[in-house]
């Protein structure tokens, strides 16, 4: 088949990559415009536009997927089919409508759950034990489309998001392109999800990353590795914020976000168990350990993080 792969972070590119060697034909590639990046603001072209024009591929980067503009070069690469791998922008059924087969969306999660733009980060804050990815056909409803093939992934006890999603990202490429060959072959045929077990993953926001240690210790871990790498957990330190790296089981009893420091651990208080802090990042520093940040603010004993 003529395929268009539509992507924009790291997390598209084992995708983009297994597409581009596979028996298919990958005729383009559609990401979000450059974007300002690092404290110069300089505009930056995505990971995908990159790795696209590395490879000679045309590559499209519409302002949104309704331009007028854009559907008329889309429409010129004549595309058997759009795959998916977190593109970043909602499609018009003008749009979707041009791939005779489709868009098909690889998205990290067991549909019907976790529907939204954080699936993996949700997954993990709420306990889940197993995970996975699934592809589907992109209707107009969120991640409601008719479901093509699915595999599965455990969660390790001490996953961040950004390492599950990493391990969902290499497995997820080849069930996309095993997808491709189905629909391709005419073997396999889109099943509609169950109306039962839909879950929503909205994305986290930088507001729902501060941590609030009354909750039980579990939900403090959880948390803090479901906002690593971003948004980051965080905290205050005498009003100040203070970053949060994934956390580890400690002995012992706290009040919530009491600190106690030694020279080899700081540990806070929960609503249960304590908690060791790992890395943290103060404003305007680098990320340190706890312990070397624990000396720099001269803890003396009583300090409290809210």
């Amino acid at each position: 088949m003529r395929v268009v792969f539509a992507g924009t972070p790291e997390a598209a590119l084992p995708s983009l990559l297994a597409v581009g060697e596979s028996a298919h034909e990958l005729v383009g590639v559609v990401t979000r415009p450059d974007a300002a990046t690092g404290r110069g603001r300089r505009l930056t072209a995505s990971v995908v536009a990159d790795a696209a024009a590395a490879l000679g591929v045309p590559v499209l980067k519409p302002e949104h997927p309704r331009d007028p503009g854009f559907q008329d070069e889309l429409r010129a690469l004549a595309p058997d089919a759009c795959a998916v791998v977190a593109y970043g922008a909602l499609l018009p059924q003008t749009a979707l409508d041009i791939p005779r087969h489709g868009w098909v969306n690889l998205h990290f999660s067991l549909l019907p759950a976790w529907r939204g733009a954080a699936p993996v980060q949700r997954s993990i804050w709420a306990g889940d034990d197993v995970t996975g990815a699934t592809t589907f056909r992109i209707v107009k409803e969120l991640d409601a489309g008719p479901t093509f093939g699915v595999m599965t992934e455990t969660i390790r006890p001490a996953d961040t998001a950004g390492e599950l999603l990493e391990r969902l990202a290499e497995s997820g490429a080849g069930l996309l392109v095993a997808t491709l060959d189905g629909i391709a072959d005419g073997s396999l045929e889109a099943r509609s999800q169950s109306p039962d077990g839909v879950s929503l993953a909205p994305k986290i926001t930088v507001d729902d990353a501060r941590v609030d240690w009354a909750q039980p210790a579990a939900g403090v871990d959880r948390q803090v590795r479901a906002c690593t790498p971003a948004p980051g957990a965080w905290t205050t330190y005498a009003g100040e914020r203070l970053k949060l790296g994934p956390l580890a089981p400690a002995d012992g009893q706290l009040p919530p976000g009491e600190i106690v420091a030694g020279k080899k651990a700081v540990v806070v208080g929960t609503g249960t168990a304590a908690l060791r802090l790992g890395e943290v990042q103060a404003v305007g520093k680098r990320p340190m350990p706890a312990t070397d940040w624990a000396r720099g603010a001269r803890l003396t004993g009583g300090e409290v993080l809210v």
